[in-house]
Protein backbone atom coordinates (compact mmCIF):
# COMPACT_ATOMS: atom_id res chain seq x y z
CA UNK A 1 0.00 0.00 0.00
CA UNK A 2 1.50 3.40 -1.12
CA UNK A 3 2.29 5.35 1.93
CA UNK A 4 0.23 8.59 1.47
CA UNK A 5 2.42 10.64 3.94
CA UNK A 6 4.72 10.62 2.61
CA UNK A 7 3.65 11.07 -0.80
CA UNK A 8 2.03 14.06 0.13
CA UNK A 9 5.64 15.35 1.79
CA UNK A 10 6.99 14.56 -1.82
CA UNK A 11 4.42 16.95 -3.70
CA UNK A 12 4.96 19.98 -1.13
CA UNK A 13 8.76 19.13 -2.05
CA UNK A 14 8.41 18.96 -5.54
CA UNK A 15 6.01 21.71 -5.43
CA UNK A 16 8.88 23.94 -3.43
CA UNK A 17 11.51 23.48 -6.00
CA UNK A 18 9.54 24.55 -9.10
CA UNK A 19 8.74 27.65 -7.10
CA UNK A 20 12.50 28.23 -6.26
CA UNK A 21 12.55 28.82 -9.99
CA UNK A 22 10.07 31.05 -10.68
CA UNK A 23 9.62 33.27 -7.32
CA UNK A 24 12.45 35.60 -8.11
CA UNK A 25 11.20 35.92 -11.90
CA UNK A 26 10.09 39.38 -12.63
CA UNK A 27 6.67 40.29 -14.45
CA UNK A 28 8.31 40.01 -17.56
CA UNK A 29 10.14 36.68 -16.95
CA UNK A 30 6.89 35.19 -16.56
CA UNK A 31 6.11 35.95 -20.04
CA UNK A 32 8.76 33.84 -21.16
CA UNK A 33 7.91 31.17 -23.83
CA UNK A 34 8.52 27.53 -22.62
CA UNK A 35 8.41 24.45 -25.33
CA UNK A 36 5.11 23.90 -25.03
CA UNK A 37 3.38 26.30 -27.65
CA UNK A 38 1.26 28.78 -26.99
CA UNK A 39 2.48 28.68 -23.13
CA UNK A 40 4.82 30.79 -21.45
CA UNK A 41 5.74 30.52 -17.50
CA UNK A 42 2.65 32.16 -15.88
CA UNK A 43 0.50 29.76 -17.99
CA UNK A 44 2.37 26.60 -16.69
CA UNK A 45 2.07 27.75 -13.60
CA UNK A 46 -1.59 28.64 -13.85
CA UNK A 47 -2.36 25.07 -15.25
CA UNK A 48 -0.83 23.71 -12.19
CA UNK A 49 -3.27 25.92 -10.26
CA UNK A 50 -6.52 25.33 -11.72
CA UNK A 51 -5.59 21.16 -11.58
CA UNK A 52 -4.71 21.54 -7.89
CA UNK A 53 -7.82 23.62 -7.09
CA UNK A 54 -10.00 21.25 -9.47
CA UNK A 55 -8.24 18.16 -7.56
CA UNK A 56 -8.97 20.27 -4.04
CA UNK A 57 -13.06 20.48 -5.16
CA UNK A 58 -13.13 16.90 -6.39
CA UNK A 59 -11.77 15.69 -2.89
CA UNK A 60 -14.16 17.98 -0.63
CA UNK A 61 -17.31 18.97 -2.71
CA UNK A 62 -18.33 15.89 -4.82
CA UNK A 63 -21.66 17.63 -6.33
CA UNK A 64 -19.70 20.94 -6.92
CA UNK A 65 -17.15 18.63 -8.83
CA UNK A 66 -19.35 16.58 -10.58
CA UNK A 67 -21.08 20.10 -11.76
CA UNK A 68 -17.73 20.71 -13.03
CA UNK A 69 -17.46 17.16 -14.56
CA UNK A 70 -20.51 18.11 -16.61
CA UNK A 71 -19.46 21.32 -17.69
CA UNK A 72 -16.44 19.96 -18.83
CA UNK A 73 -17.76 16.52 -20.68
CA UNK A 74 -18.71 18.70 -24.12
CA UNK A 75 -15.72 20.60 -24.28
CA UNK A 76 -12.46 17.85 -22.89
CA UNK A 77 -10.39 18.72 -25.40
CA UNK A 78 -10.25 22.42 -23.96
CA UNK A 79 -12.02 23.03 -20.94
CA UNK A 80 -8.68 22.45 -18.80
CA UNK A 81 -6.34 24.78 -21.29
CA UNK A 82 -8.78 27.86 -20.73
CA UNK A 83 -8.92 27.01 -17.47
CA UNK A 84 -5.40 27.70 -16.99
CA UNK A 85 -5.01 30.47 -19.46
CA UNK A 86 -7.68 32.35 -17.65
CA UNK A 87 -6.36 32.04 -13.86
CA UNK A 88 -2.40 33.29 -16.24
CA UNK A 89 -4.05 36.37 -16.83
CA UNK A 90 -3.99 37.78 -13.06
CA UNK A 91 -0.29 38.85 -11.52
CA UNK A 92 2.27 36.84 -11.07
CA UNK A 93 1.79 37.66 -7.48
CA UNK A 94 -1.36 36.65 -7.37
CA UNK A 95 -0.72 33.34 -9.06
CA UNK A 96 2.49 32.56 -7.03
CA UNK A 97 -0.28 33.18 -3.65
CA UNK A 98 -2.76 31.32 -5.45
CA UNK A 99 -1.06 28.32 -6.65
CA UNK A 100 0.71 28.02 -2.89
CA UNK A 101 -2.63 28.50 -1.64
CA UNK A 102 -4.39 25.94 -3.97
CA UNK A 103 -1.28 23.07 -3.49
CA UNK A 104 -1.23 23.85 0.44
CA UNK A 105 -5.04 23.47 0.93
CA UNK A 106 -5.29 19.96 -1.49
CA UNK A 107 -2.37 18.59 1.04
CA UNK A 108 -4.61 19.41 4.03
CA UNK A 109 -7.22 17.58 2.32
CA UNK A 110 -6.09 14.72 0.84
CA UNK A 111 -4.22 13.81 4.49
CA UNK A 112 -7.50 14.09 5.65
CA UNK A 113 -9.13 11.68 3.60
CA UNK A 114 -10.15 8.41 5.50
CA UNK A 115 -8.78 5.37 4.27
CA UNK A 116 -10.27 3.77 1.31
CA UNK A 117 -12.42 6.42 0.11
CA UNK A 118 -12.10 6.50 -4.03
CA UNK A 119 -12.35 10.31 -5.37
CA UNK A 120 -14.22 11.13 -8.42
CA UNK A 121 -12.18 12.17 -11.27
CA UNK A 122 -12.79 13.16 -14.90
CA UNK A 123 -11.40 9.25 -15.42
CA UNK A 124 -12.09 6.28 -13.42
CA UNK A 125 -12.32 6.96 -9.57
CA UNK A 126 -9.40 7.50 -7.94
CA UNK A 127 -7.61 6.73 -4.38
CA UNK A 128 -5.59 9.56 -2.79
CA UNK A 129 -2.62 7.96 -3.09
CA UNK A 130 -3.49 7.82 -6.43
CA UNK A 131 -4.18 11.52 -7.20
CA UNK A 132 -1.48 12.90 -5.41
CA UNK A 133 0.80 10.92 -7.38
CA UNK A 134 -0.20 12.37 -10.27
CA UNK A 135 0.17 15.67 -8.51
CA UNK A 136 3.41 14.59 -8.25
CA UNK A 137 4.11 13.75 -11.88
CA UNK A 138 2.50 16.59 -13.04
CA UNK A 139 4.43 19.09 -11.54
CA UNK A 140 7.58 17.61 -12.09
CA UNK A 141 6.56 17.84 -16.34
CA UNK A 142 5.71 21.00 -15.78
CA UNK A 143 8.62 21.91 -13.89
CA UNK A 144 10.83 20.67 -16.43
CA UNK A 145 9.06 23.24 -19.21
CA UNK A 146 9.97 25.95 -16.81
CA UNK A 147 13.48 24.84 -16.10
CA UNK A 148 14.02 24.49 -20.27
CA UNK A 149 12.59 27.87 -20.59
CA UNK A 150 15.37 29.43 -18.22
CA UNK A 151 17.98 27.22 -19.12
CA UNK A 152 18.27 25.58 -15.87
CA UNK A 153 19.30 22.40 -14.47
CA UNK A 154 17.67 20.69 -11.96
CA UNK A 155 18.67 18.22 -9.43
CA UNK A 156 17.09 14.74 -10.06
CA UNK A 157 15.60 13.36 -6.55
CA UNK A 158 14.09 10.19 -5.50
CA UNK A 159 10.74 11.52 -6.60
CA UNK A 160 11.12 10.41 -10.03
CA UNK A 161 10.35 6.71 -8.70
CA UNK A 162 6.49 8.28 -8.82
CA UNK A 163 6.74 9.81 -12.34
CA UNK A 164 8.20 6.00 -13.39
CA UNK A 165 5.65 4.29 -11.59
CA UNK A 166 2.51 6.33 -13.69
CA UNK A 167 4.92 6.07 -16.52
CA UNK A 168 4.99 2.11 -16.49
CA UNK A 169 1.68 1.74 -15.03
CA UNK A 170 -0.24 4.37 -18.25
CA UNK A 171 1.43 1.80 -20.58
CA UNK A 172 -1.56 0.57 -22.50
CA UNK A 173 -3.11 3.58 -22.09
CA UNK A 174 -0.53 5.33 -24.54
CA UNK A 175 -1.53 2.35 -26.68
CA UNK A 176 -5.19 2.88 -26.31
CA UNK A 177 -4.99 6.90 -26.98
CA UNK A 178 -3.12 6.08 -30.03
CA UNK A 179 -5.60 4.00 -31.84
CA UNK A 180 -3.16 0.66 -31.04
CA UNK A 181 -4.00 -2.43 -29.63
CA UNK A 182 -1.11 -3.18 -26.43
CA UNK A 183 0.88 -6.14 -26.07
CA UNK A 184 0.03 -8.32 -23.48
CA UNK A 185 2.95 -9.46 -22.39
CA UNK A 186 4.44 -7.29 -19.45
CA UNK A 187 7.94 -5.11 -20.28
CA UNK A 188 10.84 -5.35 -18.00
CA UNK A 189 11.89 -1.83 -16.76
CA UNK A 190 14.90 -1.30 -15.11
CA UNK A 191 16.26 2.30 -14.29
CA UNK A 192 18.79 3.68 -12.25
CA UNK A 193 17.44 6.44 -9.88
CA UNK A 194 19.58 9.23 -8.82
CA UNK A 195 21.56 7.39 -6.03
CA UNK A 196 22.64 4.98 -8.17
CA UNK A 197 20.45 2.26 -7.05
CA UNK A 198 18.05 0.41 -9.52
CA UNK A 199 14.10 0.11 -9.67
CA UNK A 200 12.26 -2.16 -11.67
CA UNK A 201 9.23 -2.97 -12.98
CA UNK A 202 8.34 -6.09 -14.73
CA UNK A 203 9.15 -9.96 -14.90
CA UNK A 204 13.01 -10.53 -14.69
CA UNK A 205 12.69 -12.72 -18.27
CA UNK A 206 10.48 -10.82 -20.19
CA UNK A 207 11.84 -10.38 -23.74
CA UNK A 208 10.81 -6.92 -23.81
CA UNK A 209 13.10 -4.49 -21.46
CA UNK A 210 13.90 -1.04 -21.25
CA UNK A 211 17.36 0.29 -19.47
CA UNK A 212 18.42 3.23 -18.84
CA UNK A 213 18.58 6.43 -16.32
CA UNK A 214 15.57 7.25 -14.05
CA UNK A 215 15.75 10.49 -15.57
CA UNK A 216 15.58 9.75 -19.26
CA UNK A 217 12.93 7.64 -19.17
CA UNK A 218 10.65 10.05 -16.92
CA UNK A 219 11.52 13.11 -19.66
CA UNK A 220 10.83 10.19 -22.27
CA UNK A 221 7.40 9.46 -21.36
CA UNK A 222 6.19 12.79 -20.13
CA UNK A 223 7.28 13.46 -23.28
CA UNK A 224 9.82 16.60 -22.12
CA UNK A 225 12.41 14.93 -24.43
CA UNK A 226 12.28 13.21 -27.56
CA UNK A 227 13.88 8.99 -27.17
CA UNK A 228 16.64 10.05 -29.81
CA UNK A 229 17.83 12.71 -26.82
CA UNK A 230 18.65 10.21 -24.28
CA UNK A 231 21.02 7.22 -23.47
CA UNK A 232 17.56 4.74 -23.34
CA UNK A 233 18.15 1.25 -24.36
CA UNK A 234 15.37 -1.01 -25.67
CA UNK A 235 15.69 -5.21 -26.35
CA UNK A 236 12.93 -6.02 -28.27
CA UNK A 237 10.25 -3.90 -30.95
CA UNK A 238 7.15 -3.23 -28.49
CA UNK A 239 9.68 -1.91 -26.04
CA UNK A 240 11.34 0.13 -29.28
CA UNK A 241 7.86 1.50 -30.42
CA UNK A 242 6.87 1.98 -26.67
CA UNK A 243 8.87 4.75 -26.11
CA UNK A 244 7.70 6.55 -29.35
CA UNK A 245 4.42 6.75 -27.98
CA UNK A 246 4.56 6.56 -24.35
CA UNK A 247 2.74 9.15 -22.25
CA UNK A 248 2.48 9.24 -18.62
CA UNK A 249 -0.20 11.40 -18.64
CA UNK A 250 -4.23 11.92 -19.39
CA UNK A 251 -5.62 12.99 -22.70
CA UNK A 252 -5.06 12.95 -26.46
CA UNK A 253 -1.63 12.67 -27.44
CA UNK A 254 0.43 15.14 -27.57
CA UNK A 255 3.56 16.34 -29.67
CA UNK A 256 6.21 15.39 -27.50
CA UNK A 257 9.72 17.35 -28.16
CA UNK A 258 12.06 17.30 -31.23
CA UNK A 259 15.10 15.41 -31.75
CA UNK A 260 18.36 17.55 -30.91
CA UNK A 261 15.74 20.09 -29.27
CA UNK A 262 17.79 20.31 -26.38
CA UNK A 263 21.06 19.26 -27.44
Amino acid sequence: MADLAALLDDFAAECADLETLVAPLTPAQWQTATPAPRWDIATQIAHLTWTDEVSLLAVTDGEAFAELLTEAVPKMLTFVDKGAEEIARITPAELLERWRTGRGNLIAALGAVPPGTKLPWFGPPMSPASMVSARIMETWAHGQDVADALGATRTPTARLRTVAHISVRARNYAYLVNGESGPTDEFRVELTAPDGTLWTWGPEDAPQRITGSALDFCQVATQRRHRADTALATEGPDADHWLTIAQAFAGPPGPGRQAGQFT
